[in-house]
């Protein structure tokens, strides 16, 4: 029998097909880059084919490498449905489970519920990856992942979700400003001109927008930080005003800054933190029993 594609090569090959980087692809499949450059040479000798196009400043597939992207993503999920069908046979949330999260939640309702998960469920070995939505849905889809702890509204396609909490929209002003003479916000009452907002391509930012339908008036130009802690130093320095997700501020972000806060008043002006796993997948009444404990975290009062 002539040598065949490994589920590793593959994997590997998808990280790379989807990055067009070497270092960053390693680093997302948790191997060395030589290691990740091995494996694809391995691949590329197994199949007779060249899969990339390489120079000194870039990848890029081939023709025949990008026609190889859907039948990589299909026979890797379904080995991993493979794996999940066994899995599902033994004790729920035990061994391995690979779960992508976002920025915005990860390093709020992370260190919350990670404590009691593992007093919970100590077979249970949780690995974590945080990317924009974008990329872990496609690492789900090709079955990098198990899970992908994300907030909605956004378009996902083929994935069963379970909603674990609504989490509000707050405004965040330096003390002082105009806004804090409202009891409650509206878009229209936002000091838009200076409104602050994350990089382009993440989803609070689409739905920060949305919800004020400000478009391009706030996104074109304007300095956009990288995560909510460096949007809330920017504010605090009198940089603009900006809209927080409530589970940021009861996690402490604004801890010892000199802001203030308003509710909005629409109970439109939230996202919908949800657990999201491929449909194909035999496991999820076990997804489900995670999201239900998530939710049932959440549901439990922060102590100051």
């Amino acid at each position: 029998m002539p040598p065949e594609p490994t589920l590793r090569q593959l994997r590997h090959f998808l990280s790379l097909a989807e990055r067009c980087h070497f270092s960053r692809a390693a680093e997302a499949c948790l191997v060395t880059q030589s290691s990740l450059s091995a494996s694809i040479k391995e691949l590329e000798t197994v199949l007779g084919a060249t899969l990339f196009e390489r120079t000194k400043r870039s990848v890029m597939l081939t023709p025949l490498g990008r026609e190889m992207v859907g039948l990589a993503k299909e026979v890797v999920a379904r080995v991993d449905d493979l794996t999940d069908l066994a899995g599902a046979a033994g004790a729920p949330l035990a061994g391995d489970l690979r779960m992508g999260v976002i920025p915005t939640i990860g390093p709020f309702l992370l260190p919350r519920v990670l404590p009691r998960l593992r007093r919970d469920y100590p077979e249970l070995r949780l690995y974590l990856r945080e990317e924009q939505t974008g990329s872990l849905l496609r690492q789900l889809a090709g079955g990098a992942l198990d899970l992908v702890l994300m907030a909605l509204p956004y378009k996902a396609e083929k994935v069963e979700t379970f909603e674990v909490a609504d989490d509000s929209f707050l405004a965040v002003f330096p003390r002082g400003h105009g806004m804090g003479a409202f009891e409650t916000m509206t878009p229209a009452r936002l000091d838009r001109d200076a409104l602050l907002v994350l990089e382009e391509g993440n989803c609070l930012t689409d739905q920060i927008l949305a919800m004020g339908k400000f478009g391009e008036r706030v996104r074109g130009g304007r300095f956009q930080a990288t995560s909510l802690h460096t949007l809330v130093q920017m504010v605090d320095n009198g940089l603009g005003v900006t809209v927080l997700p409530k589970m940021s501020i009861d996690a402490g972000i604004l801890r010892g800054l000199r802001l203030d806060f308003r509710p909005f008043s629409s109970p439109k002006a939230s996202r919908r933190i949800t657990l999201a796993w491929r449909k194909s997948t035999r496991r999820g009444d076990e997804f489900r029993m995670l999201g239900e404990f998530l939710r049932d975290e959440l549901a439990t009062p922060v102590r100051g």
